[in-house]
């Protein structure tokens, strides 16, 4: 189900609380939302919904464009900072933000299994935007 989007700024700068079983909905309607807003977004965390769960959506572009889910992301290693502007759907405008071109990841899938992946480029932007989500960053 398609969720609004949340823009209170005090309820995005709350840190997350873990995901696990009995979230399946709220997973569901994060990749309803983002396929909805597809045209002007590329990922979303569970807080830009209005549920306080560490899970993340995003556009894999190294898959064809398909939306991937992440339970509980953490990032474990960074290479190669870099300067950029990120806007937010939950935000008005652009702001200026330190991201890497590299980073490696611990998460669960859907199916709640433990997973460790290396991402690039934008894809590696995209997580990031949203793990920051996930621990109440804002950018």
């Amino acid at each position: 189900m398609q969720r609004p989007i949340m823009t209170s700024r005090s309820f995005l700068r709350t840190p997350s609380e873990p995901a696990g079983p009995g979230d399946e909905s709220t997973i569901q309607d994060l990749v309803d939302t983002l396929e909805a807003n597809r045209s002007r977004c590329v990922g979303m965390a569970a807080n830009m919904i209005g549920v306080g769960k560490r899970i993340i959506a995003f556009v894999d572009e190294d898959f064809g464009g398909r939306i991937n889910v992440m339970l509980n992301p953490v990032i474990t290693a960074t290479d190669g900072a870099y300067e950029t502007e990120e806007g937010c759907l939950s935000l008005t405008g652009e702001r200026r933000t330190i991201r890497y071109r590299r980073i490696e990841v611990d998460f669960r899938d859907r199916r709640f299994r433990e997973r460790h992946a290396t991402f690039t480029g934008f894809t590696a932007e995209i997580i990031q935007h949203e793990v920051d989500h996930c621990n109440g960053i804002v950018i």
